[in-house]
């Protein structure tokens, strides 16, 4: 029997003439990018996606041609801070285009930079507010950092120039200052960031090891995504975390969540290591300053003391009877070699000596007259 019936690609021109016919001139879209990939030719492939409570809505593939992305990437960078990335919320211009090869596609002629980074500070204002209705925003204040940090956790990437600069700057200190650091690796960009990240976290706690302070460290690099540094799930387990967390993004714009809800949160890495050589630094100059302090306070009771025995000893050298010889003064010994120091215990014709400066006279006691 024969069939009435159309070639495949007779269907697909049909459809292309349909879709494209709904949409022949360009439309604003708002969607997020689920999926970014350039190639080495300079496009740019995009997946665009829609999602509520409820999950997945939409889904469509895209692309910028490289004679546009070479301009719109690095535009939206210098509008944002952050480079076009997976995960991130974005407003575009795109033309609807139908391959009867590749299916339906969307062709990006533009992005608008002010709806991404709106919906970024948006994001970010929610978190700040939630972490802050939890009571979890200043949590990490109440910990305690010992006077002299020793034992560091280190959560960044193997291979950033942030951390390379950091290790160098904190164990090459011209102080000779000697810390212990331990990595735990992590992804410190991108969607999977916070969850790398909270795992580095759980890593330090199951490690065993008693750390005084964990320090997350980036740095280093172009500017790219730091929206992860935004992620409620991060900044609530930072700021619950029961150890003094200190932040070193490496970012000069305005501090992130994670930033906020950290013990301290520094601008760079090689900062955040000046920091740490800073509080050995305080703790030394307290220690000089007390050691000077506690030298003096010797000086002066030796002082004292070298006083006393001064005067102690004039005393004692006035009091010595050769000093009163000197002064034309007798003095008389008895017989028995006791000096006499009253009359009435010398009796008429008891033998005594009579001391002057220059020597001694032997006499006999001719009269004794007492006072009265």
């Amino acid at each position: 029997m024969d069939r009435v019936y159309i070639s495949l690609f007779e269907l697909q021109t049909k459809l292309k003439a349909g879709i494209e016919g709904i949409f022949p001139s360009r439309v604003w879209i708002r969607a997020e990018i689920s999926a970014l990939k350039v190639r080495s030719a300079g496009h740019c492939y995009m997946e665009l996606s829609q999602s509520d409570e409820s999950g997945l809505l939409a889904r469509a593939q895209a692309v910028i041609w490289s004679s546009k992305y070479r301009i719109i990437a690095p535009y939206f960078e210098s509008v944002t801070g952050m480079s076009l990335g997976e995960g991130m919320a974005v407003m575009a211009e795109v033309s609807v285009s139908y391959s009867q090869l590749y299916g339906l596609s969307l062709v990006v002629n533009d992005i608008d930079p002010s709806y991404s980074l709106g919906e970024k500070e948006r994001i970010r204002l929610m978190t700040i507010g939630r972490l802050e209705q939890e009571g979890l925003m200043d949590m990490q204040k109440g910990l305690s950092l010992p006077s002299l940090p020793y034992c560091l956790a280190v959560i960044s990437a193997p291979d950033a120039a942030g951390y390379r600069d950091f290790m160098k700057h904190l164990h090459e200190n011209a102080y000779g200052f000697v810390y212990h650091t331990e990595l735990f690796p992590a992804l410190m960009q991108g969607a999977e960031c916070p969850s790398s990240v909270i795992a580095a976290l759980d890593a330090v706690m199951d490690s065993g090891k008693e750390f005084d302070a964990v320090l997350i460290l980036r740095g280093g690099g172009g500017k790219t995504d730091l929206s992860c540094y935004d992620d409620y799930g991060l900044s609530a387990c930072v700021a619950q975390f029961p150890l003094p967390v200190m932040t070193a993004i490496g970012h000069d714009q305005d501090s992130h969540v994670v930033d906020m809800v950290a013990w301290k949160s520094l601008k760079t890495p090689t900062a955040l290591a000046d920091e740490i050589i800073g509080m050995y630094l305080d703790e030394d100059a307290f220690l000089l300053s007390f050691a000077s302090r506690l030298k003096m306070a010797f000086m002066y009771k030796i002082n004292m003391m070298s006083g006393k025995l001064d005067l102690l000893e004039s005393r004692i050298r006035s009091a010595d009877p050769r000093e009163i010889l000197k002064r034309g003064y007798l003095l008389g010994v008895g017989a028995d070699g006791v000096v006499v120091k009253k009359a009435a215990s010398v009796h008429e014709g008891d033998r005594m000596s009579v001391m002057f400066n220059d020597g001694t006279v032997g006499c006999v006691v001719d009269k004794v007259e007492l006072k009265g």
